[in-house]
């Protein structure tokens, strides 16, 4: 498995892994089923893309031996009251390669690539218990409050080398998450 940048040749494939692994099992939402609703991470992805805080440097795919997307992430434009920082999600990995590193990888790469683009943090909602090993921790530490308070330890931050402590206050994500 390779960890790469996005091009314009894996947007359908990207998406395609996003609905898939965020499909429910045995609905009208799983893949292949006629008239499936998309999930709410893939029209998220398809807002994302065409919205100021869209960072093409910081979309990433997983591809396996055949070069086939099998994994996507992708951080977005965020602010700390204003101070630039990121957000990251979607997330995806397609269901029939999950478990095996792919999301893992994903991670590593963007949040390397936003350090040495000197952000100063990255946010998100998930598993404190998957994330923290990313060096994710609840965001009310550091003085960051989520957008949501009913989030509580969900909503998290890893702190990259530009990061000062002073930066504190509520974040924002950009502008499509406000429609989730």
């Amino acid at each position: 498995m390779l960890t790469r940048r996005e091009t314009p040749a894996d947007v359908s494939a990207a998406r395609a892994v996003i609905a898939a692994a965020f499909a429910k099992p045995g609905t009208a939402g799983s893949p292949g089923s006629p008239g499936s609703p998309d999930p709410v991470e893939a029209t998220l992805l398809d807002a994302l893309r065409t919205c100021d805080g869209w960072l093409p440097e910081l979309s990433f795919v997983a591809v396996d031996e055949k070069d086939e997307v099998v994994g996507h992430v992708v951080c977005t434009r965020g602010h700390v009251d204003g101070v630039p920082a990121l957000g990251l999600g979607p997330i995806g990995v397609r269901p029939d390669v999950q478990r095996q590193g792919t999301g893992l990888a994903l991670v590593h790469s963007v949040l390397g690539a936003a350090d040495a683009l000197g952000e100063p943090l990255v946010a998100l909602l998930g598993s404190p218990a998957y994330y923290g090993r990313f060096g994710f921790r609840p965001a009310t530490e550091l003085g960051i409050l989520p957008p949501d308070p009913a989030w509580g330890d969900y909503f998290q931050v890893r702190t990259l080398t530009a990061y000062e402590p002073t930066l504190r206050g509520t974040f924002r994500y950009a502008e499509p998450f406000d429609h989730v």
